[in-house]
């Protein structure tokens, strides 16, 4: 299904659920796309929630921004134009660049009674400088396209050892575009790296304000194996939001929900049962 929201983008979603059950928005990391979220959505609606997976703007199958804004507060009227034209708050689950846009929209009482729920996927505040600068190293890496999938494959495991090497790569094509020069390509608007370089004070300062107006239940998931959120962000994240619960997953780096989905959608399910009942 597709949203068309108050910049005049389409934004490309997968629902899963009853829409009259309470609405779950997941928004997935950034160069990721929804499918990041492999069967989280369909878990949260066989436990009564209606789960909407968006793809960000600049990724996927929506919209790319002409000018390039690719900006936390863009991301976020995006995401309210979306709740308010489906009619009710939603609980947020974001990972990485998703748990920005979500605690931008939780943090900001302009926008408060939007959200009812924050689960933060393996971000902090904002994410460890080194392991940030790490993401946009890979995602830059892939700048001069594929020549396969199995190069592409072969790029992630390099930067995922962990994980195990799937047998069958096709369902890589929901993460790649196949351009005219017959190679692949990221599903993502190469003008989002421009948007992440530079000077992040800025941004950095107004998440840290957001922070600390989150009033509404709040979880941070962290992967053990993760250095975007180490100790340090966990901490701080948890003395700026003191009434945040905490979970760690074992064997799970920053791409918890692909590393460890069952494990992770469990976790997120529990939470929104005990916060919403």
């Amino acid at each position: 299904m597709k949203f068309k929201v108050s910049s005049g983008l389409n934004i490309e979603a997968t629902a899963c659920g009853n829409s009259s059950d309470p609405l779950v928005i997941l928004l997935h990391g950034g160069g990721q796309t929804r499918y990041a979220w492999g069967g989280t959505a369909e878990k949260l609606s066989q436990s009564g929630f209606y789960a909407l997976a968006i793809d960000l703007r600049g990724h996927g199958d929506s919209d790319w921004s002409e000018d390039g804004d690719y900006a936390i507060e863009s991301y976020r009227e995006d995401l309210l134009s979306i709740i308010k034209q489906i009619g009710k708050p939603a609980s947020l689950i974001g990972a990485s660049l998703g748990g920005m846009i979500s605690l931008s929209t939780a943090g900001d009482k302009l926008y408060q009674d939007y959200c009812n729920a924050l689960v933060m996927v393996d971000i902090g505040i904002y994410p460890n400088e080194d392991g940030s600068n790490e993401i946009l190293k890979f995602m830059s890496s892939g700048s001069k396209g594929f020549e396969s999938l199995e190069e592409a494959s072969n790029a992630i495991s390099s930067y995922l050892p962990h994980r195990e090497k799937p047998k069958d790569i096709s369902g890589l094509k929901k993460n790649l575009r196949l351009k005219s020069d017959g190679k692949y390509y990221w599903h993502w608007d190469p003008k989002f790296i421009e948007s992440r370089t530079g000077n992040r004070s800025v941004y950095r300062e107004k998440q840290r304000v957001y922070a600390n107006d989150i009033s509404v239940p709040t979880l941070l998931i962290r992967g053990a194996l993760s250095n975007v959120v180490t100790q340090d962000e966990v901490d701080d994240f948890l003395t700026t939001i003191n009434h945040a619960e905490f979970i760690e997953i074992d064997k799970a780096a920053h791409m918890i929900a692909g590393d460890r989905n069952d494990i992770f959608a469990n976790a997120a399910i529990r939470f929104l049962e005990k916060t919403l009942n």
